[in-house]
C-alpha cells in the first residue's frame, strides 16, 4: 500500500556468514607494500591481522541483536524501499531531526549518539535539547533498496527524506549530515524552507568566490593546501566511482577483503586517528560499518551516487537557519566567510580541536554537543 510504514529487522541467513568466511578463507592477497606506512593504500599485514579476525572473532550477530533493538522501518517512497532507524524522544515535544550519513559511512556511525540526541536529560543534558531521531539509509546504501533506474542524485535524496518527514507525521524538523549527507541535508534546507527550520553539517558543501580565494585567510590556505593533498593523492576512489562505478563493483561485491580495503583505508586517512584508524574506531565498529556494503552488495549501487551527482548536483542558496561545525582533519574546511558564500543565515560556527571527518563515529560528545549548541539557536 502507497505510504505504508512497516517494522523492519535485520535478519542475516548463516549461510551469508558461512559464505563470507569461507570467501575471507580463501582471500588471495596482493604481495606487501614497498613502502613502510600507509601511502601505498591499506598495508597487506594489518589486512591480514583485520581479515583473520572478521573471519575468526568477529560477531556480526551481535552486532544485529543490537541495532534490532533499535526501532527500524521501511516505506517506500518514489518507488524505492527507504531503511531508516526512528526513535521518538521520551520528550513529547522533541524537535524532529533527520540525519544523513555518506560514503563510506552508514548509520553505524550515528550508534553512540542516538540515544544522547533522543534523551538528553539522561546524559547530561536538558530535555530542552531532546530530537525525535529519522535515520534513513540512502538509496543504494545498507538495506535501502538500490535504484534500478538513473536519477537518484542529491537533490531527489533531499526530496526523498522531505517525503519520509512528512509521512511520519513531522509538519516541521531539522537535518543534520556530513560527506554526501551534507549535500542531501543543504539540499533539503535549499528545497523544502517551508518545513525544514534550519540545518547543520561537518563539511558545508560551498564554491567561494576567486577573489576570495586569491587573498585567503591563514585558515583558509589550510583548507585550500588539504584540498590539494585531497586532490593529489587522495581522491582516485571518487574518480572511479563518479565514471565506472559498475566496473569497480564487480571485485568489491565478490571480494569482502577487497570491500573492507576499499573502505578503512579512507576511514584512516580521514580520520583524526593518529596513524592507525583503530586509535579511535574498535576494530569490530568498523566491521560492523563494512558489513552494511558487504552483507547488501552495495559496493556499485553505493558508488552510483558519485556518478549520479558529481559535476550534477546543484549549489543554490541555503536560506534557511544554518548551522557549521569544522573538525581538525575534514576532507573539506570552509572558513567561515566561505560558508556565508551559500549559507546565507549562518546561526552557528565552531572550529573544533579534534576529530575528523566521520564526526558522530569519533567524537560522539563533541559531536551531540555542537548540535545542541547549534540548533539552539534555530529553536522556535
Amino acid at each position: 500500500m502507497s505510504g505504508e510504514i512497516t517494522p523492519f529487522r535485520i535478519q542475516t541467513s548463516q549461510a551469508e556468514l558461512d559464505d563470507l568466511r569461507e570467501r575471507l578463507a580463501q582471500t588471495r592477497f596482493p604481495d606487501a607494500e614497498p613502502v613502510g606506512d600507509w601511502s601505498q593504500g591499506i598495508p597487506l599485514q594489518y589486512m591480514r591481522t583485520l581479515c583473520d579476525y572478521w573471519r575468526n572473532d568477529y560477531d556480526w550477530r551481535a552486532t544485529e541483536a543490537r541495532l534490532n533493538r533499535i526501532p527500524q522501518f521501511k516505506t517506500n517512497i518514489d518507488g524505492i524501499g527507504i531503511h531508516f532507524l526512528h526513535l521518538r524522544s521520551p520528550v513529547e515535544d522533541a524537535t524532529p531531526l533527520v540525519i544523513t550519513h555518506g560514503w563510506p559511512g552508514s548509520i553505524v556511525e550515528f550508534s553512540k549518539v542516538i540515544v544522547p540526541l533522543c534523551d538528553p536529560a539522561a546524559h547530561g543534558g536538558s530535555a530542552d535539547d531532546a530530537f525525535h531521531l529519522v535515520l534513513p539509509s540512502i538509496p543504494g546504501y545498507g538495506f535501502s533498496d538500490k535504484p534500478a533506474q538513473t536519477g537518484w542524485g542529491i537533490e531527489r535524496v533531499a526530496q526523498a527524506w522531505s517525503a519520509l518527514m512528512a509521512r511520519l507525521g513531522y509538519e516541521r524538523y531539522f537535518a543534520q549530515g556530513g560527506d554526501w549527507g551534507a549535500a542531501i541535508t543543504a539540499a533539503i534546507g535549499a528545497q523544502d524552507p517551508a518545513h525544514c527550520m534550519g540545518v547543520h553539517t561537518n563539511m558545508p558543501v560551498v564554491a567561494p568566490p576567486a577573489e576570495m580565494m586569491a587573498e585567503p585567510t591563514a585558515q583558509e590556505r589550510d583548507a585550500m593546501a588539504a584540498r590539494k593533498f585531497y586532490q593529489d593523492w587522495d581522491s582516485g576512489y571518487s574518480k572511479q566511482q563518479s565514471t565506472r562505478p559498475q566496473t569497480l563493483g564487480y571485485g568489491l561485491v565478490d571480494s569482502p577483503a577487497g570491500q573492507a580495503a576499499w573502505i578503512i583505508e579512507k576511514f584512516y586517512q580521514w580520520m583524526d586517528c593518529n596513524g592507525h584508524p583503530e586509535n579511535v574506531a574498535s576494530r569490530d565498529a568498523l566491521l560492523d560499518n563494512v558489513m552494511f556494503y558487504w552483507l547488501t552488495g552495495a559496493a556499485a549501487s553505493s558508488a552510483r551516487l558519485y556518478w549520479e551527482s558529481f559535476s550534477r548536483g546543484s549549489m543554490a542558496d541555503v536560506t534557511v537557519p544554518a548551522g557549521v561545525s569544522i573538525f581538525p582533519k575534514e576532507i573539506f574546511k570552509a572558513s567561515k566567510r566561505w560558508v556565508e558564500t551559500r549559507f546565507k543565515d549562518l546561526r552557528y560556527y565552531n572550529v573544533l580541536e579534534s576529530g575528523g571527518h566521520f564526526a558522530a563515529f569519533e567524537q560522539p560528545e563533541t559531536f551531540v554537543s555542537e548540535l545542541r549548541t547549534c540548533f539552539r539557536t534555530m529553536r522556535p
